[in-house]
């Protein structure tokens, strides 16, 4: 989706203005129509003019951990006889997740005012995903609310478990990035300064390689505010430009381009697509809308593309196997699938099938990563630690040689 800046007109007559996300600018003005605001101007947000939100920086997402128990706590309380209400009020005495918290608190006073359950949980889309806000509603429609929580709790469930895998995995990575920065900074404010003293006292010329880190050191030390200034800025320049529509592509391509994350990163969205759409489905959602739903779960944004193009050629009546094999993300194994499912009318079976499958994959492909990472970060750490003790070095063996030509 992209982001768009507008000025409209709201119900009381005053002007408004703000950002929306949509996937054009017809479809951002209808979103503004629903919200009782008219539009006079809307227009696409480039790099250089998107706010800035500090607040975006820091918030994070509601752990599928917390999602999950929230769920399955709602279901137990649903088949015990508990109004919806009466649940919503237990779940936020209890909830100790700050934002959970005060989602279920709206929650519940939109239900206390006479709401339905899912459109008091689609007054908090930062809360509550947009797939449980739509199991929610099929729920509701179907009379089997409890069915649609325990399908998304199983849902957040499997998300929670892939999540904590890729989390452990990246545990090491981190860990020898950061003895690598403590040894380099170690390294160029202490041992290097001790043998450049030594050596400046026997007046030995001194090598490139060994001038270089000396500069690196005397800068270091003499603007380590500096230093740490802009390791923080850049990081935040790369937190915010990663949210940016240009970021997202840049960093999706470098996911699905680089080998050692390629195979991670489509087997994940394999079975994201699989688990999601089944779900929806199962709900009783039509194929065009639950593809458009599962389309802005996808964590790769030409996933998210390959999807929204899938939407538009199911509204046109062609089968979801087409596109899904046009677009040349998926694996073979994904569209024959799909279309043996929409050739036996069990599509839902294949796909649960499929996310099984690739969810085990995905546990598969985090571990050779794993494999692949390890020696490639001790290779990276041996490499600048020899760099700096070649630095250290290269004036001894210069002074040997020296001594051996006297």
């Amino acid at each position: 989706m992209a982001a768009y800046k507008y000025q409209a007109v709201d119900k009381s007559g005053k002007i408004v203005s703000g950002t929306i996300e949509a996937d054009n600018e017809q479809r951002a003005a209808e979103q503004l129509k629903k919200e009782g605001k008219m539009p006079t101007e809307i227009k696409e947000q480039g790099i250089m003019d998107k706010d800035i939100n500090m607040a975006d920086l820091f918030k994070k997402k509601i752990p599928v951990r917390d999602m999950s128990i929230f769920c399955r706590q709602f279901v137990s309380m649903h088949r015990a006889g508990v109004t919806i209400l009466e649940s919503m009020r237990m779940l936020t005495e209890q909830t100790e997740n700050e934002r959970l918290k005060n989602g279920l608190q709206e929650v519940y006073l939109g239900v206390q005012k006479g709401e339905s359950l899912a459109s008091s949980m689609a007054k908090c889309p930062d809360v509550f995903p947009k797939l449980l806000i739509h199991m929610v509603s099929a729920g509701e429609a179907s009379g089997s609310l409890d069915i649609a929580f325990e399908r998304m709790a199983v849902q957040f469930e499997k998300s929670a478990k892939i999540q904590g895998l890729i989390k452990k995995t990246m545990v090491y990575p981190i860990m020898v990035l950061i003895v690598a920065i403590v040894v380099v900074i170690v390294m160029l404010t202490y041992i290097v300064p001790t043998f450049m003293d030594m050596f400046k006292d026997m007046d030995i010329e001194m090598p490139g390689i060994t001038l270089a880190v000396v500069a690196a050191s005397d800068w270091l030390k003499a603007n380590w505010l500096l230093a740490l200034a802009i390791v923080v800025v850049l990081f935040f320049a790369i937190r915010w430009f990663a949210r940016t529509e240009t970021g997202e592509i840049m960093i999706a391509k470098i996911a699905i381009k680089v080998p050692l994350f390629a195979d991670l990163t489509v087997k994940q969205n394999a079975a994201k697509f699989a688990r999601n759409l089944s779900t929806m489905l199962a709900a009783g959602i039509s194929m065009p809308d639950a593809v458009e739903i599962v389309s802005d779960t996808m964590s790769n944004k030409y996933f998210t593309t390959a999807m929204k193009d899938a939407r538009n050629d199911v509204m046109q009546g062609i089968p979801l196997s087409q596109p899904i094999e046009q677009c040349g993300l998926f694996p073979p194994m994904v569209h024959h699938m799909v279309r043996i499912g929409e050739e036996t009318g069990n599509i839902e079976n294949m796909l649960d099938t499929l996310a099984e499958y690739y969810e085990e994959e995905v546990e598969v492909a985090t571990e050779s990563l794993m494999a692949a990472l390890e020696p490639l970060m001790i290779i990276g750490l041996a490499a600048i630690c020899m760099v700096i003790i070649g630095a250290v070095m290269a004036p001894m063996a210069s002074m040997y040689t020296g001594l051996d030509n006297l």
